[in-house]
């Protein structure tokens, strides 16, 4: 993956950015990005009051100059983004672009904060786009899982298919996205849809056990003697990307003038079947590869069952993943990228993920995560 920073693309000023979602992984990992490419950015950062003890602890573990940064205590779900008067004034008539990261991915939570983050936050973001006076760009951290249940190739300039929805992220992410489509008429905006976001790609660090890492962890940690099936037949492509990509390519695209009214999916152009992925993880980590399968619908009734429905909730989603036949086209993203950067292919990194679980020591339970992972 190219990593010359964005030199060639950035504004002759400075720019004056709010980005909400922190302290949550990814909004720390594109933090660093624009510090590291723009050495006069100046980034405000919009965190929950009950999170800002957190993100003062994790920005003073990145070492951050703090002349480069502001601590916003505040919320999406609310006015004004819960900021007072003078606040919300100075941050409307100085803000450049904005990044809004802040969602709620774990459906093991309350079903009614998943609809007021995802999607009245969305909203509200977008009125404060509207009032700011030197907005350049809103750029909205969507999901390429806004598709729901379709199946087949997926092309980025397409939203309402009469699709339905696994589950309450896809639907309250979808709707966000129609919202900002709405008000692309007003604003300048870029649509950005990860895939299944995994670990950089050149450290492995991950801060949460969900996903593909559900059956990776699995994989690592239990002894050889125990065999592991398949959740599925695993034919299907398991489209991964890694957090570092994904931040790189949003950061450059979100930078060029001709973007504003597009979306882009940000994904492995190339994705290995779901049995090929964790058949490389098995052997990166010197590990029993997975033998046989439980078949699908099987694993989705047993997961159904009302003890372990709350239980498995984000598991069961990985599972729907795991099973889908869906092909996410990223021509606007190559097209955006021209060629100075790309997704690596998931053999190229994985062993840096199965390293990075085995050395975190990463739990084998399903538990509620952490409240800083959540948002994000």
């Amino acid at each position: 993956m190219n990593k010359a920073k964005d030199d060639n693309r950035r504004p002759d000023k400075a720019r004056d950015i709010l980005l909400t979602g922190f302290p949550s992984f990814v909004s720390r990992r594109l933090l660093h990005t624009i510090l590291d490419n723009e050495p006069d950015a100046f980034v405000r950062l919009l965190v929950r009051p009950d999170f800002v003890d957190r993100a003062t602890r994790r920005l003073e573990n990145l070492e951050v100059d703090p002349d480069r940064y502001q601590i916003l205590s505040g919320d999406v779900v609310a006015l004004d983004l819960g900021l007072s008067g003078t606040e919300y004034l100075e941050l409307v008539a100085n803000v450049t672009d904005i990044y809004h990261i802040a969602s709620i991915w774990y459906l093991g939570a309350d079903k009614d904060e998943i609809w007021s983050v995802n999607l009245e936050g969305a909203r509200n973001v977008i009125d404060a786009a509207m009032e700011m006076e030197q907005l350049n760009r809103l750029n909205h951290f969507s999901t390429a899982f806004v598709a729901g249940k379709r199946t087949g190739v997926i092309m980025e300039d397409e939203l309402e298919e009469a699709q339905s929805f696994r589950n309450l992220y896809e639907r309250t992410k979808y709707e966000a996205e129609k919202a900002m489509r709405e008000a692309m008429a007003h604003v300048p905006i870029s649509v950005f849809r990860p895939s299944i976001v995994v670990g950089d790609s050149r450290t492995g660090e991950i801060d949460r056990m969900a996903g593909p890492y559900y059956l990776m962890n699995l994989i690592i940690q239990m002894p050889e003697s125990v065999p592991i099936l398949m959740p599925g037949k695993g034919d299907k492509p398991l489209n991964v990307v890694p957090v570092d990509f994904v931040c790189d390519a949003m950061h450059r695209i979100s930078l060029s003038e001709d973007t504003a009214g597009q979306t882009f999916h940000l994904c492995d152009p190339n994705p290995l079947s779901a049995r090929k992925v964790f058949e490389l993880v098995a052997e990166k980590a010197g590990k029993r590869a997975p033998v046989g399968h439980v078949p699908y619908k099987l694993t989705q009734l047993i997961m159904k069952f009302p003890y372990l429905e709350k239980l498995t909730r984000s598991p069961r989603q990985f599972v729907e993943d795991f099973n889908q036949l869906t092909i996410y086209n990223s021509i606007n993203t190559m097209e955006a990228l021209e060629g100075e950067l790309s997704c690596p292919p998931f053999p190229t990194y994985a062993e840096n993920l199965v390293d990075f679980v085995k050395s975190s020591g990463m739990s084998l339970d399903i538990e509620m995560p952490a409240a800083e992972e959540l948002l994000g």
